[in-house]
């Protein structure tokens, strides 16, 4: 028999907030209960509702203002919407980034993909393909896979029409919200595609970012892979 497994209380407070969020009471840009609300409500004191508040803040899924109350972030934030966009200029510099549709078409999920994204294998997924530029200059092939069933709308009209920002077309449309992700490096070669796509010569080294998102509850809902020059630009990562 496994001995059950304690939980501090301002986490019990945490995930019952969390499921507030996955059932909808408070979407995306909505302001939460105040802590002394939270309080009465949960039955517990003030100090805990704000310690579970001030974890959900850390994770940015919400976002304090001074003054005004708290709220449940979403993409269009300016902390928060390229917040999975790693890739910097080595001198730091600021840089306009352009989205180009390339591709946006139905297919089906392969074993490995619908393994990470925890369908079924053969079931319908929407796939895109796109080109990040840089201040003009191509850096990044992107490619996106969504569950068909969970992304209904989501198709080339719509992503040209919010400037190729996949997330807020998720939030905006759908009311999904990407909260955390994972990734994998490696470093590879460019195929005769990639090469083409981003004006290289086959073979040329390129940084392979593979990134699972997923929404409340720990569910994976995209998986993406990003082909990335890295000749004056750079993966930074802060952690903490």
């Amino acid at each position: 028999m496994s001995t059950p497994v304690f939980q501090p209380l301002y986490r019990q407070i945490k995930a019952l907030l969390t499921q507030g969020l996955i059932s909808g009471e408070w979407g995306p840009g909505d302001a939460i209960p105040s802590e002394m609300e939270l309080a009465a409500r949960f039955g517990v004191s003030q100090g805990t509702a704000r310690k579970a508040i001030d974890e959900l803040a850390a994770e940015n899924i919400l976002m304090r203002r001074q003054g005004k109350g708290t709220f449940v972030a979403t993409h269009s934030e300016n902390v928060v919407k390229l917040r999975f966009l790693r890739l910097v200029s080595v001198d730091g510099s600021k840089e306009t980034l352009y989205n180009k549709l390339l591709s946006c078409e139905r297919a089906t999920a392969s074993a490995s993909i619908a393994r990470m994204l925890e369908i079924k294998s053969g079931s319908a997924v929407i796939e895109i393909k796109r080109l990040l530029l840089f201040s003009n200059k191509p850096l990044i092939l992107d490619r996106i896979i969504l569950p068909a069933n969970a992304f209904k709308g989501v198709n080339a009209e719509r992503i040209e029409q919010f400037n190729g920002s996949m997330y807020r077309i998720y939030e905006s449309l759908l009311g999904i919200r990407m909260v955390r992700a994972e990734e994998r490096l490696a470093a590879i070669g460019a195929d005769t595609e990639t090469a083409e796509a981003l004006n290289l010569k086959p073979g040329t080294p390129l940084l392979s970012i593979e990134r699972v998102s997923y929404t409340y509850g720990d569910k994976p809902m995209e998986w993406r892979l990003g082909l990335c020059l890295t000749d004056d630009h750079h993966y930074m990562n802060h952690l903490e």
